[in-house]
């Protein structure tokens, strides 16, 4: 029975790969950003984090965009991280080809249609979405309790093995040169999912000005995120959501987060940011049930 459901979990992954990664040639998402903005079919995992995505991004005023793609590119934050000729024309170029509102969705035959020189990205949503669609085969195998994890993106339901609910540590947002991994926080999940951004790993600096730019790129700007926040952990039901809102949170940096966390019940999570000194802080919404703390 594992092993025809171990076969059933890498056929789901399978079949989102071929829907929405950029990585596969022939991907459903390869042909729409070569489709010169032509109508193109796409399958029901594609409209579905499709949709999740368009949501965000109205709900977050595009701080969350999917079109960013070509500014990603530019900034080196693409598939093939070759830097473009950054100047303020490039930018601007980059971003006319952006705009989340210039997607076209045919619900009834199944169709997107973006204009030419467009191309979308899931990356900042995708992890999140397996995550959920996994939990969803689970689910309808009739399995109550599990914890799902994808390249760092979790949800769980129900207890472990020693009758707990799940509890899942954060890590401290130190750059890879730091010997191993600390951890900032454990937090108890009860029926949740939690995904974290940070810029801490993927930066470059320029060797001219020393400036980190982080990979998180602002829709509005077209540049890199430029705020002190470290890390957004932000716990939601959805895999899904708390991905996608994790990275609007590294654009939106803290205190817009935090404003975001406090009036949405649904959404909760940990933040680690600096102040302009560089000194380390940390919020973690009040109704989280978090073990372990690293004080600064």
């Amino acid at each position: 029975e594992t092993q025809l459901l171990q076969k059933e979990i890498d056929q789901l992954l399978s079949n989102i790969d071929q829907s929405m990664s950029t990585y596969v040639p022939g991907s459903i998402i390869s042909k729409l950003n070569q489709s010169e903005g032509a109508w193109v079919k796409v399958d029901a995992l594609f409209m579905r984090v499709l949709v999740s995505a368009l949501e965000v991004a109205k709900e977050t005023e595009g701080a969350f965009d999917p079109t960013i793609g070509s500014v990603v590119q530019l900034w080196g934050f693409g598939f093939d991280e070759m830097r473009g000729d950054i100047s303020d024309k490039s930018i601007q170029e980059a971003l006319s080809r952006s705009g989340f509102e210039q997607i076209n969705v045919d619900t009834l035959e199944s169709s997107v249609r973006i204009p030419n020189g467009f191309s979308i990205d899931f990356n900042a949503i995708a992890q999140g979405f397996s995550v959920d669609t996994l939990a969803l085969l689970l689910e309808s195998k009739g399995i109550q309790n599990y914890m799902v994890e994808l390249g760092g993106e979790v949800r769980t339901r129900g207890y472990n093995a020693q009758g707990d609910h799940w509890n899942i540590g954060i890590d401290r947002p130190i750059n890879e040169s730091a010997t191993g991994r600390e951890l900032q926080a454990i937090i108890s999940l009860k029926n949740q999912s939690l995904a974290t951004s940070g810029n801490y790993r993927k930066f470059w600096v320029d060797e001219q000005t020393g400036i980190k730019y982080s990979h998180t790129i602002n829709p509005k700007t077209g540049r890199p995120a430029m705020n002190r926040l470290l890390s957004a952990s932000i716990v939601h039901a959805k895999a899904t959501m708390a991905d996608a809102y994790a990275t609007a949170c590294m654009v939106w940096g803290h205190l817009k987060c935090v404003e975001f966390l406090e009036s949405n019940a649904d959404y909760s999570g940990v933040l680690v940011y600096t102040d302009v000194e560089g000194n380390w802080f940390t919020y973690y919404s009040p109704e989280l049930n978090i073990s372990m703390v690293q004080t600064d």
